[in-house]
């Protein structure tokens, strides 16, 4: 039996192509994935689209502070969501904003993945005591509360998106590995995983090109759920004042800055961010419960 077989093999049972087809069968799944796709071409765009760079001092006036929505500029134009203190257009504010969360989010994901799949891949595929060691730390990670290990590590580390998207490593990369583990588990018994150990493949090889790309309906799962809970933790830090700092402010902070002056009027400096923040989680969870319904019916 050649590599190529092999891997023929290791995809022939593989439930991706009959997951993807059933995922956009969905109703729920699409109406998620048009939602967060307008999302995230409106973070990604957001230099072209703003009206004004929100970082940039110099483009801000003190006299157009507290706008309210539809108000006009005192040196021309219309501040459509209006503005908050500093003067800072609120609609370009929300779209920068959305650039920081979603970059905190998916970093945050992309390198949680990268560890915890990793080790997880070698508790499965080792067992013994390298399975005994991995799951023993995991476990030790999961016993912790979230916030207050993210809050500990960002209270040293201090501000900045780098730091924060660190500390979502640090409390996120345990759920990938338990995920990765359990369906590694189930793949470590497939006839291509002892084909290619009888065929002496590098270790690497088998786990990375043949077991890997049957684990990814579950990774899927997984990442959809943590790119949303990162981006609401961070929304949660940058709140309390340790998330990223004044001069790029996420969505959290413009709703922790505009929280101050609800009750004076003001109250489109907070609502407007949150509800910019709860359609971006809400459009991943959407995607996320209908992931998890394909991957485990019954969990449904």
């Amino acid at each position: 039996m050649s590599s190529m077989d092999l891997t023929n093999q290791g995809r022939a049972h593989s439930p991706w192509r009959s997951f993807a087809r059933r995922f956009v069968q969905s109703k729920v799944a699409l109406a998620g994935l048009i939602i967060l796709a307008f999302v995230v071409i409106l973070a990604v765009f957001a230099p072209w689209i703003a009206p004004q760079d929100p970082y940039d001092l110099m483009q801000l006036d003190i006299l157009d502070s507290r706008l309210p929505p539809g108000s006009e500029a005192y040196g021309g134009g219309v501040y459509w969501l209006g503005t908050d203190d500093q003067g800072r257009d609120m609609l370009s504010a929300i779209l920068y904003g959305l650039r920081i969360s979603l970059t905190v989010g998916v970093g945050a994901a992309l390198l949680s993945a990268v560890i915890g799949v990793t080790l997880g891949l070698i508790a499965a595929y080792f067992g013994g005591r390298i399975d005994a060691a991995i799951m023993r730390l995991v476990d030790l990670q999961l016993s912790f509360p979230t916030i207050l290990v993210a809050l500990m590590i960002l209270a040293f580390l201090g501000k900045g998106v780098f730091n924060v998207i660190l500390a979502m490593v640090v409390v996120e990369w345990a759920y990938y590995a338990r995920t990765m583990r359990a369906a590694a588990m189930i793949e470590r018994k497939r006839e291509y995983i002892a084909a290619a150990e009888c065929m002496m493949l590098p270790k690497w090889r088998t786990l990375f090109l043949h077991m890997l790309p049957n684990c990814f309906p579950p990774l899927i799962v997984i990442a959809t759920q943590q790119v949303a809970r990162a981006i609401a933790l961070e929304a949660t830090l940058s709140y309390l004042g340790l998330g990223v700092p004044i001069t790029q402010p996420s969505l959290g902070l413009l709703i922790a800055n505009g929280y101050a002056y609800m009750t004076s009027g003001g109250w489109w400096m907070s609502v407007l961010p949150g509800m910019a923040l709860l359609i971006t989680i809400v459009a991943l969870n959407l995607i996320g419960d209908q992931l998890r319904e394909l991957v485990n019916p019954r969990e449904a």
